[in-house]
């Protein structure tokens, strides 16, 4: 099973950028589906990007055009490139693996209860 540790968080004003590091051990990020996800409290927590390791990514609607998901295969790294951040960006920022990526490709793949692999998190805080 692998595991996950974020990093990148931090605190910026509306229009600024992040990037949001995952870094994996345990297993290769390529045998994984790899996602990130955040939550706010009081929130449901929300799918914002996928990286299958195919060449193909997945992003919800409200973060298309603005965040880029990618991988490092020799860092065994996957990056959240996060640009035009906006205050409804403020979230904690979770990484997840799912060791079968076959997950990747369903309709669920932004389903929470298919990932058994969960980093701890960083906070990403946006202000107007």
């Amino acid at each position: 099973q692998v595991q996950l540790v974020e990093s990148g968080g931090g605190s910026v004003q509306a229009g600024g950028s992040l990037r949001l590091s995952c870094a994996a051990s345990g297993d290769t990020i390529s045998r994984n589906c790899i996602a990130w996800f955040r939550q706010t409290p009081g929130k449901e927590r929300e799918g914002v990007a996928i990286n299958t390791g195919g060449g193909t990514t997945y992003y919800a609607d409200s973060v298309k055009g603005r965040f880029t998901i990618s991988q490092d295969n020799a860092k065994n790294t996957v990056y959240l490139q996060m640009n035009s951040l906006q205050p409804e960006d403020t979230a904690m920022y979770y990484c997840a693996g799912a060791g079968i990526r076959a997950i990747c490709y369903t309709g669920s793949r932004f389903s929470g209860s298919n990932y058994n692999s969960w980093g701890q998190g960083t906070q990403v805080t946006v202000s107007s």
